[in-house]
């Protein structure tokens, strides 16, 4: 009889996961819009061991 619940609670939990994500969109995210170039912050565009020469 445990074996049956325990059963039953995995198949809710997939089903439960499975409602989840169809209605989340199946994981598609839109498109990031940036108009600001990509930086590093502070780091330089070197490598460090070159500017040590």
């Amino acid at each position: 009889m445990e074996l049956l619940g325990l059963l039953l609670f995995v198949l809710w939990v997939l089903i439960a996961t499975a409602c989840a994500v169809l209605a989340d969109g199946r994981g598609h995210t839109p498109d990031v819009r940036s108009t600001a170039p990509w930086t590093a912050g502070n780091l330089p565009s070197e490598p460090y061991r070159a500017l040590l020469m």
